[in-house]
Protein backbone atom coordinates (compact mmCIF):
# COMPACT_ATOMS: atom_id res chain seq x y z
CA UNK A 1 0.00 0.00 0.00
CA UNK A 2 1.62 3.37 -1.08
CA UNK A 3 1.75 5.72 2.04
CA UNK A 4 -0.84 8.10 0.63
CA UNK A 5 -2.99 5.47 0.55
CA UNK A 6 -2.02 4.98 4.37
CA UNK A 7 -2.73 8.27 5.35
CA UNK A 8 -5.94 8.67 4.09
CA UNK A 9 -6.93 5.72 5.72
CA UNK A 10 -5.53 6.64 9.02
CA UNK A 11 -7.22 10.36 8.68
CA UNK A 12 -10.57 8.36 7.99
CA UNK A 13 -9.93 5.84 11.11
CA UNK A 14 -8.89 9.48 13.35
CA UNK A 15 -11.98 11.30 12.06
CA UNK A 16 -13.80 8.37 13.47
CA UNK A 17 -12.44 7.55 16.24
CA UNK A 18 -11.57 11.19 17.96
CA UNK A 19 -10.96 12.29 21.54
CA UNK A 20 -13.94 13.64 23.59
CA UNK A 21 -11.78 17.09 23.58
CA UNK A 22 -11.59 17.03 19.69
CA UNK A 23 -15.48 15.73 19.74
CA UNK A 24 -16.58 19.02 22.15
CA UNK A 25 -14.29 21.61 19.71
CA UNK A 26 -15.69 20.43 16.00
CA UNK A 27 -19.55 19.60 17.12
CA UNK A 28 -19.44 22.57 19.93
CA UNK A 29 -17.62 25.40 17.43
CA UNK A 30 -15.65 24.13 14.79
CA UNK A 31 -17.90 22.71 12.35
CA UNK A 32 -20.04 25.69 12.19
CA UNK A 33 -17.28 27.94 11.97
CA UNK A 34 -18.53 30.13 9.32
CA UNK A 35 -15.24 29.65 7.11
CA UNK A 36 -14.76 25.48 6.64
CA UNK A 37 -12.42 23.67 8.69
CA UNK A 38 -11.24 20.13 7.70
CA UNK A 39 -10.52 17.62 10.81
CA UNK A 40 -7.80 15.27 10.56
CA UNK A 41 -5.78 17.19 7.33
CA UNK A 42 -2.76 15.85 6.16
CA UNK A 43 0.43 17.97 5.10
CA UNK A 44 3.22 15.94 3.30
CA UNK A 45 3.39 12.82 5.90
CA UNK A 46 1.56 14.53 9.03
CA UNK A 47 -2.08 14.88 9.87
CA UNK A 48 -2.97 17.99 11.94
CA UNK A 49 -6.32 17.59 13.76
CA UNK A 50 -8.24 20.58 12.29
CA UNK A 51 -7.10 22.60 9.41
CA UNK A 52 -8.71 26.19 7.90
CA UNK A 53 -7.44 26.16 4.38
CA UNK A 54 -8.57 29.62 4.22
CA UNK A 55 -6.34 31.37 6.93
CA UNK A 56 -3.77 28.63 6.73
CA UNK A 57 -4.57 27.41 10.27
CA UNK A 58 -3.29 23.90 11.79
CA UNK A 59 -5.02 23.61 14.68
CA UNK A 60 -3.66 21.02 17.39
CA UNK A 61 -5.08 19.65 20.48
CA UNK A 62 -2.44 17.59 22.64
CA UNK A 63 -2.93 15.71 25.59
CA UNK A 64 -1.01 14.70 28.43
CA UNK A 65 1.30 12.50 25.84
CA UNK A 66 2.66 15.45 24.32
CA UNK A 67 4.69 15.76 27.74
CA UNK A 68 6.93 13.08 27.08
CA UNK A 69 10.65 14.11 25.83
CA UNK A 70 10.43 11.93 22.36
CA UNK A 71 6.90 13.46 21.76
CA UNK A 72 8.00 17.38 22.36
CA UNK A 73 11.18 16.80 19.88
CA UNK A 74 8.87 15.19 17.81
CA UNK A 75 5.97 17.86 17.89
CA UNK A 76 8.74 20.56 17.37
CA UNK A 77 9.74 19.44 14.15
CA UNK A 78 6.49 18.86 13.12
CA UNK A 79 5.36 22.41 13.99
CA UNK A 80 8.76 23.25 12.08
CA UNK A 81 7.79 21.85 8.82
CA UNK A 82 3.79 22.84 9.11
CA UNK A 83 5.28 26.46 9.23
CA UNK A 84 7.67 26.05 6.58
CA UNK A 85 4.69 25.68 4.54
CA UNK A 86 2.99 28.63 5.80
CA UNK A 87 0.57 27.30 8.18
CA UNK A 88 0.22 29.21 11.65
CA UNK A 89 -0.20 25.88 14.02
CA UNK A 90 -2.01 26.57 17.02
CA UNK A 91 -1.45 24.24 19.96
CA UNK A 92 -4.22 23.35 22.61
CA UNK A 93 -3.48 21.55 25.52
CA UNK A 94 -6.79 18.85 26.02
CA UNK A 95 -7.02 20.44 29.39
CA UNK A 96 -7.71 23.98 27.67
CA UNK A 97 -10.16 22.84 25.64
CA UNK A 98 -12.72 21.37 28.80
CA UNK A 99 -11.70 24.51 31.46
CA UNK A 100 -11.65 27.24 28.77
CA UNK A 101 -13.37 26.01 26.13
CA UNK A 102 -15.06 29.49 25.20
CA UNK A 103 -11.38 31.29 25.61
CA UNK A 104 -10.16 28.97 22.87
CA UNK A 105 -12.41 29.65 20.83
CA UNK A 106 -12.22 33.10 20.85
CA UNK A 107 -8.49 32.79 20.42
CA UNK A 108 -9.00 30.27 17.43
CA UNK A 109 -11.59 32.85 15.93
CA UNK A 110 -9.24 36.18 16.47
CA UNK A 111 -6.01 33.90 14.46
CA UNK A 112 -8.19 33.05 11.74
CA UNK A 113 -9.70 36.20 11.53
CA UNK A 114 -6.24 37.68 11.53
CA UNK A 115 -4.70 35.80 9.27
CA UNK A 116 -7.28 36.25 6.77
CA UNK A 117 -6.96 39.90 7.09
CA UNK A 118 -3.49 39.67 6.00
Amino acid sequence: MAQSERILRYTQELRKNMTKEERHLWYDFLKHYPVPIHRQYSFGGYIVDFYCHKARVAIELDGSQHCDPKKVEYDRIRTQYLEGKGLCVLRISNRDVLERFRGVCEMIDLTIQSRMAD
